[in-house]
């Protein structure tokens, strides 16, 4: 399995934060983004301690689509696996997704629906759902999910309901 570690996600960020330099940061007051610089980020297994500066540079129209591509490969730890930092990141893309003044919601939605997605816990007597996702006991972000996701409900709902049906 293919595994984004620290130091790349660190460099990941680093770069972004070269080429973006002042993205988002007139508009780090943004209340969707309120408690971000609170986290304690550096200390989430593989989080950079720049992240809140992904968050606020999706505030930014011109740097938004880059800051969410950064933002995706720092939250998840491999394809299709979140990683320990999205639980706390999620209620600042939920309400960010929400906002109709973001000036490029789609993408901060589109990780929204990503975290839905991969937080459906995993059936243990499901042998090829264990092997290909891992039992639920090995990745507790699915639940910290979850949670995030029904505490914001009222956020969330709106997003999918006029999705179109598959």
């Amino acid at each position: 399995m293919c595994v984004i570690d620290t130091a790349a996600r660190e460099a990941m960020v680093a770069g972004f934060l070269l080429a973006h330099p002042d993205a988002g940061r007139d508009r780090a007051t943004h209340p969707a983004l309120r408690g971000c610089d609170e986290v304690q980020w550096a200390d989430l297994p593989g989080c950079p301690a720049e992240l809140p500066a992904l968050l606020h540079a999706l505030l930014d129209e011109r740097a938004a689509p880059e800051a969410a591509r950064v933002l995706t490969n720092v939250l998840m730890d491999g394809v299709f696996r979140m990683g320990a930092a999205m639980p706390a990141a999620l209620p600042f893309v939920i309400r960010l997704a929400a906002d109709p003044d973001v000036p490029v919601r789609s993408a901060p939605a589109d990780l929204v629906a990503v975290a839905a997605e991969l937080a459906e816990p995993v059936d243990p007597g499901g042998e090829r759902a264990v092997r290909l996702w891992g039992p639920d006991a090995d990745h507790p972000e699915r639940a910290r999910c979850r949670a995030v996701l029904t505490a914001h409900a009222a956020l969330v709902r709106p997003m999918f309901e006029d999705a179109p049906s598959a």
